[in-house]
């Protein structure tokens, strides 16, 4: 593809091998994910991490909800670790528990910690709020288990990127809201939060890598129905939230070139607004998914920068 905007030179070399998801042919989509993540997760080291799957009760009658949990094999201090309920992204229509193997597998290594990352269920098939409720039925489960885990309830959050953020996001409005399980932090990492599409840098980036309005537009379509009017919840779509007060402490980054960009800070700045503490991050030079390039410099240091704050955030150190 050809290189429209000033981009990282470190990351224009692997432009043409990151297309952008066809969305309109979902099952060659879905499999093409798998298939990229395949030889990634051959490779990643699960030495002393115990990994292991549970079918957790779904929401109202739902299906059981597939979560994968990574823990450190060594037992526990007393207390119990914090731990990170990671939420996978997709444009809520694609992606899995596959796509985070690496992730959780260098969090749980670099950290000590607990991650537990949710198979929720994927649009069109399965419309809001399908996708929303299985990530909050996971939350509800990390608690109840957090004995035969060894997990610190005072020290659990959530993350998650592009849907997964925005999927976070709405996890933490419906805890708030229903009364708990209580949150202590969430990483909303390139969040896709607004389904109105109506911000600068949506309208502006129509063909940019990897993710730009066309496949914003299906992406929302599938979740919410091809009209979805003006009556649309803020547990799907975080930024139409009207309040925004007594939400866990939160870490948002924006790529440059992506067309989420101003939704996430935007949101980041009614959080402030609201009285939240936000750490916000735009890393320059980038794009949508960027970090894939994991040999980058901006993206090494995106990482680090995650680990620094998820250490803060879920008070890894007492």
């Amino acid at each position: 593809m050809p290189v429209a905007y000033p981009i990282d030179p470190e990351l224009q070399p692997i432009l043409e091998l990151l297309p952008p998801p066809d969305l309109d042919d979902l099952e060659g989509a879905r499999a093409r994910i798998l298939e990229m993540v395949r030889p990634f997760n051959a490779g990643v080291d699960v030495t002393g991490i115990v990994v292991t799957d549970h079918l957790v009760p779904g929401p109202d009658g739902a299906p059981d909800v597939l979560v994968r949990v990574y823990a450190p094999e060594t037992a526990a201090a007393p207390g119990g670790r914090p731990a990170l309920l990671d939420i996978h992204g997709g444009g809520f229509t694609t992606g899995s528990i596959e796509m985070e193997h690496a992730f959780c597998a260098a969090v749980v290594r670099r950290l000590d910690i607990i991650v537990a990352t949710v198979e929720y269920r994927l649009a069109p098939e399965h419309p809001f709020p399908a996708g929303i409720e299985d990530c909050y039925a996971a939350l509800r489960w990390l608690h109840g288990s957090a004995d035969e885990l060894e997990v610190d309830v005072d020290r659990i959050g959530v993350g998650g990127q592009s849907a997964g953020g925005g999927l976070t996001a709405g996890t933490a409005l419906l805890a708030r809201d229903r009364g708990g399980p209580p949150i202590c932090f969430q990483f909303l990492g390139i969040p896709e939060l607004d389904h109105r599409l109506e911000t600068a840098s949506m309208r502006a980036f129509a063909d940019t890598p990897m993710w730009s309005r066309p496949q914003a537009i299906l992406s929302w379509q599938r979740y919410l129905g091809p009209a979805p009017g003006d009556d649309v919840s803020p547990y799907a779509s975080p930024s139409t939230a009207t309040d925004l007060a007594g939400l866990p402490p939160a870490y948002i980054t924006t790529m440059e070139f992506d067309p989420l960009r101003d939704e996430g800070i935007v949101y980041a700045l009614r959080l402030l607004e609201a009285g939240v503490q936000v750490e916000l991050h735009n890393f320059p030079g980038t794009f949508h998914g960027s970090g894939l390039v994991t040999t980058a410099a901006v993206s090494r240091r995106a990482n680090e920068e995650l680990l620094v704050t998820l250490r803060r955030g879920l008070r890894v150190d007492g």
